[in-house]
């Protein structure tokens, strides 16, 4: 049996765990023992702890406890952290996920003790590196030994920066396993898709029953620049008003915490006060999975909500200058419009007038989390 250690942080890292957590258990137990890590990025109960418990993900066995600070402290706190974890159990190998601090911190403490990194989501690129997050992902990608990427577009993109995708084992750091996947957050989706269905009561707490678009707003390049937060709130407003549809906003404690200050008064006021916009908590995952099957549209700076949004079969429109996954931008269930008010407005006048019925698999067959744990274990 080998021994995996999973290094989580962040909320969308715990719901991409859980889908190796229930391969492992479905069909790796006898195979695979994990050791789950959370370094304690998101300590927020509704950003992290509940869904450990609403998804019944194993819990972890260490918790760092590091919570917010700049990137550099951070980051070193969880790599010392992480050290001594390796030192004491000794993994074959650390599944590492995504792109955050976390995700950096983990690489590099595993791959500085010669333990063989597992990247998932691996290849991904925004092509903007004042973005944290292309920073982290591109350097895990490189000292990363099995590389498990979503999309053919990250497997191009790995190719382009000297990979050998067709690479054979035995597989190191110096030789990396390159591998097309599916995402494991499609497992999700197809997973626990029925299960919110019975268990999510968050449309009628929110008494929702005519259409709405779903927005989240989360990023540094967003929340902390008043001019493009005022301008992405004008938008939202308008849209509303002009078209008597209701916005639900699931916020990040931290956007919550700089809206008033950011925003004009009057803009403010008027937001707040609208009754078609509501602004409410972080949600459970099952909580967002129901508000994303059932919206009219999707707005949102997230790149996880951008997927989700397609699995469900929802347009979407980015609040981003770009967006890693190009796919859906390509197929016209995207569009970027950044934090500019007048092209969010096009944006949604287009994906509301334009039905697109055309959702290819490009996120693979939900069978990701089995595929992954297969090569894990053939190539340790």
């Amino acid at each position: 049996m080998i021994k995996i250690l999973t290094i989580i942080g962040a909320r969308p890292q715990i719901i991409k765990a859980s889908a190796i957590s229930r391969a492992i258990k479905n069909n790796f137990s006898d195979k695979i023992n994990e050791i789950i890590v959370h370094t304690g990025q998101h300590y927020d109960y509704n950003m992290s702890e509940v869904f450990f418990n609403e998804m019944d993900i194993p819990k972890p066995k260490y918790n760092l406890n590091i919570g917010s600070g700049n990137h550099g402290v951070q980051t070193a706190e969880m790599i010392k952290g992480i050290e001594e974890i390796i030192l004491t159990e000794k993994p074959d190998g650390v599944i590492v996920y995504g792109d955050t601090n976390s995700t950096l911190a983990g690489a590099i403490a595993a791959s500085k003790m010669l333990v063989p990194v597992f990247h998932i989501e691996a290849g991904l690129r925004s092509f903007n590196k004042s973005m944290p997050e292309e920073i982290n992902r591109v350097l895990c990608d490189h000292v990363s030994t099995l590389l498990f990427t979503p999309t053919i577009a990250g497997v191009k993109n790995l190719e382009k920066e000297g990979f050998n995708i067709n690479s054979k084992p035995q597989y190191t750091f110096d030789n990396p396993g390159v591998f097309h996947c599916g995402d494991v957050m499609y497992d999700n989706s197809i997973y626990f898709g029925q299960i919110a269905e019975s268990k999510s009561e968050i449309l009628e707490k929110l008494k929702i029953s005519g259409k709405y678009v779903l927005t989240t707003i989360h990023r540094n390049a967003n929340t902390d620049n008043p001019k493009k937060l005022s301008s992405i709130f004008t938008a939202i407003f308008e849209i509303s008003q002009n078209n008597n549809i209701s916005f639900v906003m699931p916020l990040h404690p931290r956007t919550s915490k700089v809206l008033k200050d950011s925003l004009e008064k009057d803009l403010y006021d008027k937001v707040v006060n609208s009754p078609l916009i509501k602004i409410i908590e972080p949600v459970s995952f099952l909580d967002m999975i129901l508000l994303e099957k059932n919206c009219e549209l999707v707005m949102t700076d997230s790149g996880g909500v951008q997927k989700e949004s397609y699995f469900f079969k929802k347009n979407c429109i980015i609040l981003r200058p770009e967006t890693e996954w190009i796919e859906l931008v390509e197929n016209d269930n995207a569009i970027i419009a950044d934090a500019d008010k007048e092209k969010i407005i096009k944006a949604y006048k287009k994906l509301t007038n334009l039905k697109i019925e055309n959702f290819p698999l490009f996120y693979g067959d939900g069978e990701a989390g089995e595929f992954i744990c297969g090569k894990m274990v053939e190539n340790i």
